[in-house]
């Protein structure tokens, strides 16, 4: 068997809700449990896929498995190196990507990608020649000396993606990889994950998309409600029946089981 890159162990976070969220959620709850103990594993060169709708959990879980926010209660290990206790080892693990990740506007792609590689320690050379990989790649040659605020939503996505991964991690963390992106960008962000994954590298990303996960994952865990409710490989989720029609029969299941 492969090795084993991530174990999640009873993950917990709790959000205190404002005024404001409480109004907007339309309850009078102060506390929201955002993830309610979950676990399971990764392993070395697999896409793990998060499925859930919306405020399911998957964000929260994929940002303390990146060290952005601390959890209430448990631990993971990402290639052996403790989120809670070795949070600076565990960055130097990981590339992350997420839809909240701004750039400044300011900035053009060729500054931003020096300025990160810098912040990994990496060398003018290796700078130069991982540079050169990925705007390649992403055809962000023509563009790296316009401004963010100039580019189109696709090419800021590419940006993003060439910037999580300026140092060559071996575990990539991506959040909604290819939310809002028009369906030619998202085929090449969906193209470069095979890719990576061909190269050995281990994904986790997070999604509510079906056909996504069918198409790219090797094992998927469906989160509703904070709580992992399924946890298998695609292949054996979908035996019987296809994975959007898997995962409303659990969900119905789960929340009518907590009605």
């Amino acid at each position: 068997m492969a090795n084993e890159l991530l174990s999640v162990n009873g993950l917990r976070k709790t959000f205190t809700l404002s005024k404001k969220q409480q109004k907007l959620e339309k309850t009078n709850i102060k506390q929201k449990i955002a993830v309610a103990g979950i676990s399971f594993k990764v392993y070395e060169g697999e896409i793990y896929g998060l499925l859930g709708p919306n405020g399911a959990g998957k964000t929260t879980t994929l940002r303390m498995l990146s060290t952005l926010i601390k959890p209430d209660e448990g631990d993971a290990l990402v290639n052996g190196y403790s989120i809670v206790k070795n949070p600076d080892q565990v960055r130097n693990q990981i590339g992350f990507l997420t839809s909240e990740l701004k750039l400044e506007d300011f900035f053009t792609p060729n500054y931003l990608f020096d300025f990160f590689a810098g912040l990994h320690n990496m060398s003018e050379e290796e700078t130069k020649k991982r540079k050169e990989e990925l705007f390649s790649k992403f055809g962000i040659d023509k563009f790296k000396e316009v401004k963010v605020a100039d580019l189109s939503t696709g090419m800021k996505q590419k940006v993003s993606i060439a910037i999580s991964l300026v140092h060559n991690p071996n575990i990539i963390i991506f959040d909604e990889p290819t939310n809002g992106l028009d369906v030619l960008t998202a085929k090449v962000v969906t193209d470069y994950l095979e890719e990576l994954k061909n190269e050995g590298k281990t994904i986790i990303i997070s999604t509510h998309i079906f056909s996504l996960v069918e198409k790219l994952c090797d094992r998927v865990g469906i989160i509703i409600n904070g709580k992992l409710v399924a946890d298998d490989y695609v292949t054996n989720l979908t035996t019987n029946n296809s994975l959007e029609d898997v995962f409303f029969n659990i969900y119905k299941d789960t929340v009518g089981g907590e009605e």
